[in-house]
């Protein structure tokens, strides 16, 4: 079975021939995204392997079928960039990898709480240049403050509980509630509620039709003079424009972001000596109370192992005719 790998990375293909020996597969890896453009170099293989930034439209997935593509295997949890209806009129099967190291993601939001707050980053930098002074480097306690969640599935639980050690109180909102959560002290409020009452939001829900732009202008007008908005799920949760508007006049006081709306013409490549024409990203990029890393969060040994072991599963499935347990329907 002739599987073509795109968006791949030397990190990729290093996992993937760790755990091929498992599996009689025959894998060609391409360093360029999929789409439209590109899906006709998918003619020959029985599977194409995809990441977060590949755009699987209606009109790449007509070229796959062309290509007689029987399966697109995502290794990530998300899957707002595939055309499900299409893919399944088509007749070629999605699945993902549902969860992988929640504690990985959960980790690295903590990550940007505590350098945003304790200002690390530029602590660093100023040591490095023998700067020893403490000017603007003030933050605060976290203990106490409170903690607002939105999306307590797998990740945004692990998050509260890692909080829940910090002494912090625990707020959140899910269209289902998770009644173990609620047992160590979180409460389940509104959505207008949550962004009153949280010093720090933390998104940890899926991209859809209901999600999208959750935080905009309305939203952020409801929160806390300086409130923390972190999110680590994806990027077109936030609108950044009105994030940048709510950073301008100091309405929100700190951002961390490891997602992107844009991201898929800037992450993951290293643009050191080119023009960045994303006037977006260089405008979040000049102000000292944002921290940005290139969806980096979910990049650990163990979520490798797993999204790699995960995903060669999926595809073994679909090669032995077996049932696709993770598989996406719309």
């Amino acid at each position: 079975m002739r599987i073509a790998v795109f968006s791949s990375k030397p990190y990729d293909q290093e996992y993937f021939e760790k755990h091929r020996k498992e599996h009689d597969f025959d894998f060609v890896f391409f360093e360029a995204s999929l789409n439209q453009n590109t899906a006709n170099l998918c003619n020959g293989f029985d599977v194409v392997c995809v990441f977060v930034n590949d755009k699987i439209d209606k009109e790449t997935i007509k070229k796959l079928a062309k290509c007689n593509v029987g399966l697109i295997a995502l290794r990530c949890a998300g899957y707002n960039n595939v055309d499900l209806e299409e893919a399944i009129s088509n007749g070629i099967k999605v699945v993902r990898v549902p969860a992988y190291s929640p504690e990985a993601v959960a980790e690295h939001a903590l990550a940007l709480i505590l350098t945003l707050n304790r200002k690390t980053h530029k602590a660093y930098n100023r040591i490095r240049e023998g700067n020893f002074s403490l000017n603007k480097l003030i933050g605060f306690n976290l203990h106490n403050k409170t903690v607002g969640v939105i999306g307590t599935g797998q990740i945004g639980a692990t998050f509260l509980k890692i909080m829940k050690g910090f002494g912090c109180k625990l707020i959140a909102y899910d269209l289902y509630p998770n009644e173990d959560l609620k047992s160590i002290g979180v409460d389940y409020l509104s959505l207008k509620d949550l962004f009153k009452s949280a010093d720090i939001i933390s998104l940890h829900c899926p991209l859809n039709p209901d999600t999208k732009h959750i935080i905009n202008k309305n939203s952020v007008d409801q929160m806390k003079d300086g409130a923390m908005v972190i999110n680590t799920s994806r990027g077109g949760l936030i609108d950044t424009a009105d994030v940048i508007e709510a950073l301008s006049h100091r309405k929100i006081g700190y951002l961390g972001i490891d997602v992107y709306e844009q991201e898929e013409n800037i992450f993951y490549k290293d643009l050191s000596e080119s023009i960045i024409n994303d006037d977006y990203i260089l405008r979040l990029n000049s102000f000292p109370n944002v921290l940005i890393t290139s969806h980096q969060a979910y990049f650990t040994k163990e979520a490798m192992d797993e999204i790699t072991t995960t995903t060669l599963n999926n595809i073994k499935a679909f090669k032995n005719g077996e049932k696709l347990k993770n598989e996406v329907r719309p």
